[in-house]
């Protein structure tokens, strides 16, 4: 397992609720005040909320919360719950008339496992109120609770994955991200030869391999709309929009060296990014880290995932 988690970037919280009963749930990543956001999407079939305003010709900079759910589209709904707790506690944007969170969000298809329920305003509302500074949750908990990985042949060749952290220091200078992976493809650990962490299995119950799964002419299963892998890295580095941006862009081949096949029109992957502005340093250097954090965290969900719902895990096997 690599170390780190996104907590170690000081001043930002993480919390996490979910119903294992459904097979979902919701983590909320709060930065502290003054941090920049940006976020790239780079998947054919994204679920996302205010990932516009993030847009670098875009006005507001200032980001106030992250959600990352299940749930499919329905799980939208949860970053109203955040919205709402943030703004009673006075948190916003001021209008001059209110103040108005800015809660970006992005949500992942597990409507497939337990019982197709969705989180609501009330679990995105939870998981705020348990967030903390020393958040290291990892495996089925938050939005990892419902997620897995090569389904190309459907669910029951498929391997439970869950939510994943890691963070890179260097000097003052802190990178961290959390993801949850949610893939068509496979995991594997590119710093590790390659070798296969969770995803299709074969034939013989035994870790098998989408990539070569198609290039065998297999055909696959109806995929559309039921994957993706949503994520955040967070930094100390004093980065504006569009710096945030370059880190996102960056940062996306994390997903690509650790997952196979990945961007797909099956996925919706979307990684945010938010910059606390404490540490002077430059975007190129923070994209660096950020793509070895991106494909660390990816890693360890994949490793620390628990059977679940059906389907084997890492551990088992």
């Amino acid at each position: 397992m690599y170390p780190g988690q996104l907590t170690d970037v000081p001043g930002f919280q993480v919390g996490h609720e979910q119903n294992r009963e459904w097979g979902t749930g919701v983590t909320v990543i709060l930065p502290p005040e003054g941090t920049t956001g940006g976020v790239e999407v780079r998947g054919g079939a994204p679920g996302s909320r205010e990932t516009d305003l993030l847009r670098p010709e875009n006005m507001v900079s200032q980001v106030h919360a992250v959600v990352l759910s299940g749930g499919s589209a329905f799980g939208l709904e949860s970053a109203s719950g955040v919205m709402n707790e943030l703004a009673a506690r006075g948190i916003g944007l001021d209008t001059g008339f209110a103040k108005v969170p800015i809660v970006c969000s992005a949500v992942l298809y597990d409507l497939g496992l337990g019982q197709a329920k969705w989180p609501d305003m009330t679990m995105g509302k939870e998981a705020l109120l348990r967030a903390s500074s020393k958040d290291s949750s990892r495996g089925n908990i938050g939005a990892g609770t419902g997620c897995s990985v090569g389904k190309i042949a459907g669910m029951d060749r498929s391997m439970k994955s869950g939510l994943g952290q890691a963070s890179l220091r260097l000097g003052d200078l802190v990178v961290s991200c959390l993801i949850a992976v949610n893939a068509v493809g496979d995991i594997r650990d590119p710093e590790k030869g390659n070798r296969p962490i969770a995803g299709l299995l074969g034939r013989d119950g035994k870790p098998g391999s989408t990539l070569d799964f198609l290039m065998d002419g297999e055909s696959g299963e109806d995929l559309l709309g039921k994957n993706t892998t949503i994520g955040c890295i967070a930094t100390n580095a004093k980065l504006d929009k569009a710096g945030t941006l370059k880190v996102c862009q960056m940062g996306q081949d994390g997903l690509a060296r650790s997952i196979e096949p990945v961007h797909t029109l099956f996925d919706g992957d979307s990684l945010f990014c938010l910059a606390s502005n404490r540490v002077e340093s430059e975007p190129n250097l923070v994209g660096i880290l950020a793509a070895k954090a991106v494909q660390r965290a990816i890693v360890n969900a994949g490793e620390s995932a628990e059977d679940a719902y059906g389907l084997l895990s890492y551990v088992s096997l």
